[in-house]
């Protein structure tokens, strides 16, 4: 089977939850003997563990400056070229990882309404390289905001489409609400060119329900890690917390930030460390030394990863015995908590979003979400040392069972299977 992702790229500087859903998707299908092409937009994936041989479409800085001074009239071919050249996109890589739609509204509208002049053009150039090759038999979409893409294929193409949904809203809430609102009702407007809608959990399911009245039969797909590249984690049953994900408010560092400083002044855990990784951009510098400065009183328990690549995420997890991301929203997955339980590392997380259905007692979940609450779980699970092993054989279980690549290919094999004879 020949299949095409479609995905945006985010610069490679942090975990990227999204990304790496992608990249499980594609490596499973990979691993199951498929054709996997990958092709990204907007900017390179210098990192990521897949390689493509695809030119970058909608280039992010050609494509904004079109959308703000060239919707009317062709952008000058020279200018083209100075905008998607490889120097002006490193340094969009370098800035890029906002979590916030704020000026990019004309963007995002244009991906989902598939309509525009400058959208058309791209869409066109796309198309007409996919056509170059044989047909793909499948072609998946990394996300809801790109929906624009699936009229054009169905349009020039005719090709089954998939659709993956995951904290789209997140993006589209952060607009004001005339523009959210239109975005998500052109989503439900263009479901019609979408042959297969998937998603994460059944937590998602139900969002994504709620928000697009027209999705019908939405399929849960949960995250798939390769578990061969996990070993169990040498630090289980000692003492140590680990952060891997983008770190931001948003994500909750500094909640565990300062749960960690309680504990180490109550000192109820001896030996307690903290490790924190998952990389972060310009737009979190201020952040993240924030977050140094609440750590100062106890950095001698800290290990601070500077860089990221997806390349160390095993190593992470085999250093930790316990994973903690207080996310301040609810996420359709967290994947860092599959990947932990590959090497056998339970979790502590808010009671929120996915997490019961993902941890379920594979660790325990708290409520509210308050850096005191954090604290009394770690301490609880901690320093029981019963409730811990027993968390531990359950993540090894989930990891084995439900999140890991021969599953997660086997059930997109099965479904594309399924949409191309019925197509």
């Amino acid at each position: 089977m020949k299949v095409v992702f479609i995905i945006p790229g985010v610069g490679d500087s942090f975990y990227c939850g999204n990304c790496m859903r992608d990249n499980l998707q594609a490596s499973a299908l990979q691993k199951q003997g498929h054709e996997v092409i990958v092709v990204p937009l907007y900017l390179p994936l210098n990192k990521h563990s897949f390689q493509t041989k695809s030119p970058i479409f909608f280039p992010a800085t050609t494509f904004y400056l079109a959308q703000k001074l060239f919707k009317r009239i062709s952008m000058p071919s020279w200018l083209e070229r100075l905008t998607g050249s490889e120097s002006m996109l490193k340094m969009a890589s370098s800035m890029s990882g906002t979590t916030s739609a704020k000026g990019m509204e004309s963007m995002t509208l244009s991906m989902i309404h598939g309509e525009d002049m400058v959208f058309q053009k791209e869409v066109e150039r796309m198309i007409n390289w996919l056509n170059q090759d044989e047909k793909p038999d499948i072609i998946h979409l990394s996300s809801s905001l790109l929906i624009g893409i699936a009229k054009a294929i169905k349009e020039k193409m005719n090709t089954p489409v998939v659709c993956s949904l995951q904290d789209e809203e997140v993006w589209l809430d952060s607009m004001k609400e005339k523009y959210a609102r239109t975005a998500w009702d052109s989503i439900n407007e263009n479901l019609r060119y979408v042959d297969q809608l998937v998603t994460t959990s059944n937590f998602y399911k139900g969002i994504a329900e709620e928000r697009l009245p027209d999705a019908k039969d939405i399929e849960v797909v949960y995250p798939g890690i390769n578990t061969d590249n996990y070993k169990e984690s040498k630090a289980i049953g000692h003492k140590v917390i680990g952060y891997y994900y983008r770190l931001n408010k948003e994500n909750g560092l500094d909640i565990l930030a300062k749960a960690f400083v309680n504990l180490k002044k109550k000192d109820s855990i001896p030996g307690l460390k903290l490790k924190i990784g998952g990389g972060y951009t310009d737009h979190d510098k201020k952040f993240v030394k924030e977050v140094r400065q609440i750590l100062a009183p106890v950095m001698y328990d800290v290990e601070f990863m500077e860089d990221y690549s997806m390349a160390d995420h095993a190593s992470f997890y085999s250093s930790i015995s316990v994973i903690s991301v207080p996310l301040t929203f609810e996420e359709g997955v967290g994947l860092y908590i599959c990947e932990a339980f590959a090497s056998g590392v339970p979790a502590v997380a808010p009671a929120t979003g996915s997490f019961p259905e993902i941890i379920d007692e594979a660790g325990i979940l708290y409520s509210p979400n308050t850096h005191e609450q954090l604290a009394n779980a770690l301490e609880k699970f901690m320093n029981d040392d019963q409730l811990y092993q027993d968390a531990v054989l359950k993540a090894k279980n989930k990891a084995s069972r439900l999140y890991n690549d021969k599953t997660l290919g086997h059930k997109l094999q099965e479904l594309y299977k399924n949409i191309i004879i019925n197509d």
